[in-house]
């Protein structure tokens, strides 16, 4: 497994970053033990380095594959809040659901602009503060958009970042692939330490995930590649192809085939809170043609549902965890 320095930290990362997303309860939703056991092989086989958020709900997927593991392990968390109050929580329900004292690298969720960055700065003055204080060792941000990397990029506080990049550019809120390629490098110039994120698009490259893999592992600017795996299968697939390996060619052609879905169910009661909660832009609601015997409690309850835009769909699941009803999943 390739090691490398993540940029201007003192953080030693693994090529391959386990994305653990996809093991909690917005994906996969593996029972804790059987996600916790995907992690540990990852870790046996060479990977010290997890990604993961306050909104995946999977840091007691983390705390149990840690458990009793020797290794030196980098674990990178994020969060959506913007106040100073906000992220304190965030930080401290970390720290104590991951059962660490320190989280070596806590971002600023999915930040899109200079304006983000700036509504979001008392969030970052905090996370600044426990850095000095031992709680974190860098700090940063995730981002779909070019805008943020260029932001991030020039900000001297901002040690890490975690941009959107893949071979088709799906996903690129702002941008093409080029222009995402040309801000990772100039972060990187900067000394920035840089982890790609949706180098498969969320699932939608599937059909060319090999492909895929190797194009963002290829990348020289960045220091690892944060891939969502839910399986043995997967972590084995993809160490050997972080190692420059070829896989298993069967194991890799099932892999291949494998079809992933955001799902609603009919329950939906057309809230519109996921609409909304979607970076992507990829649900919108629509109006059923409803039977005319029906009463008008019954109307107001079923008018509206939720289609999904498949070409946009990043597959992420973020839209789930808005879902009042529980009725979105990935299949």
């Amino acid at each position: 497994m390739e090691y490398n320095r993540l940029g201007n930290t003192n953080l030693k990362v693994s090529k391959l970053c386990f994305g653990a997303l996809t093991i909690g309860p917005l994906q996969a939703c593996l029972p804790i033990p059987q996600g916790a056991a995907v992690i540990r092989r990852a870790l046996e086989l060479g990977v010290n380095f997890i990604d993961t958020a306050e909104l995946y709900e999977t840091y007691p997927y983390i705390r149990e594959a840690l458990r009793g593991f020797s290794g030196e392990v980098v674990v990178a968390s994020k969060s959506y809040a913007y106040t100073a109050e906000g992220m304190q929580e965030s930080l401290e329900k970390a720290r104590r659901e991951l059962d660490r004292d320190v989280v070596d690298i806590f971002l600023l969720h999915e930040q899109e602009s200079a304006l983000t960055l700036q509504g979001h700065r008392p969030a970052l003055e905090y996370l600044l503060e426990a850095k000095v204080k031992d709680l974190v060792r860098a700090v940063g941000i995730s981002t779909h958009a070019v805008a943020a990397v260029r932001a991030a990029g020039e900000m001297p506080e901002i040690e890490v970042i975690h941009p959107l990049i893949n071979l088709a550019g799906i996903g690129i809120l702002d941008g093409t692939k080029e222009e995402m390629l040309e801000a990772i490098r100039l972060a990187h110039q900067k000394g920035k330490g840089i982890y790609g994120m949706k180098p498969i698009g969320g699932g939608n490259l599937m059909a060319r995930a090999g492909e895929a893999l190797r194009y963002a592992l290829s990348l020289p600017e960045l220091h690892a590649v944060a891939v969502g795996m839910k399986s043995n299968l997967e972590v084995e697939v993809n160490v050997a192809l972080a190692e420059g390996r070829q896989p298993d060619p069967l194991a890799e052609i099932a892999l291949s085939k494998q079809k992933r879905r955001l799902h609603i169910d009919d329950w939906c009661q057309g809230c519109g809170r996921c609409v909304d909660s979607c970076p992507q832009n990829a649900l919108s609601l629509f109006d059923v043609s409803l039977p005319s015997q029906l009463t008008q409690l019954e109307e107001q309850m079923v008018a509206r549902k939720v289609r999904v835009n498949v070409d946009k769909c990043l597959l992420c699941g973020y839209c789930g965890a808005s879902c009042p009803e529980f009725c979105i999943k990935i299949v």
